[in-house]
């Protein structure tokens, strides 16, 4: 196995997803006079659903929810989250996948319905060979299984391929299957630390692809 691929994050990395979630939550909170910190939400990205929001909520004002509120909290998500489009440098990137003859694939700690999902509806499915999703047999960032599986289906050797990711959780999986990780930080997660990536870049149109797969290959090699 010797070949190089690109696989990306896909929530906050692909399409800013973190945002229209935490801002749904976030307004859900206020309605009950309570705050859902940005601190409280930036423990979670990147990885499993540990902290429940419905949950605190329900634990902190002291008494259960009426479950038809989560239904209007998903809608209001969904509201928000049609507003937005690839982030910046996405498509760059995939052209210049192209012209390189990288494979591509996705490596995520969201399940598959909802990746699938938002990848048919901005219209990228089939720019992805693989779509790697938290499941039975892959378990949630930091694990590096998502990462070292998407490029076992991309016939890729890790140690040569490049990784995009926004969050600590992603860095530290990307980085644990051996690949080199551009990170791409985003509001949610510009703050956090980040130095477990290679290559830190306000957007991939300030990176070329071509580089950071030279600088991967250098180091795969040593």
């Amino acid at each position: 196995m010797s070949r190089s691929c690109l696989v990306f994050d896909f929530d906050g990395t692909i399409l800013d997803t973190e945002e229209s979630q935490y801002r749904a939550w976030a307004e859900l909170w206020v309605d009950h006079g309570e705050e859902l910190s940005i601190t409280e939400w930036q423990e979670n990205i990147g990885s499993d659903d540990s902290f429940d929001p419905w949950s605190e909520l329900e634990l902190r004002i002291g008494r259960r929810l009426d479950p038809g509120l989560n239904d209007l909290r998903r809608a209001r998500r969904d509201e928000i989250q049609a507003q937005y489009e690839p982030r910046v440098g996405i498509e760059n990137w995939l052209v210049q996948a192209d012209v390189l003859g990288l494979p591509v694939g996705i490596a995520s700690s969201s399940p598959a319905h909802w990746v699938e999902g938002h990848l048919l509806r901005i219209g990228l499915r089939d720019r992805f060979s693989c779509v790697v999703c938290r499941g039975s047999d892959i378990p949630a960032k930091p694990s590096p299984i998502s990462y070292l599986t998407a490029c076992e289906q991309l016939g890729a050797d890790p140690l040569q391929s490049v990784a995009v990711e926004d969050s600590p959780h992603g860095i530290a999986a990307a980085a644990g299957a051996g690949l080199f990780v551009v990170a791409t930080p985003h509001p949610l997660t510009q703050d956090l630390d980040l130095s477990g990536a290679d290559m830190v870049a306000a957007s991939l149109d300030d990176v070329s692809l071509s580089d950071a797969l030279a600088t991967a290959l250098v180091r795969g090699h040593r």
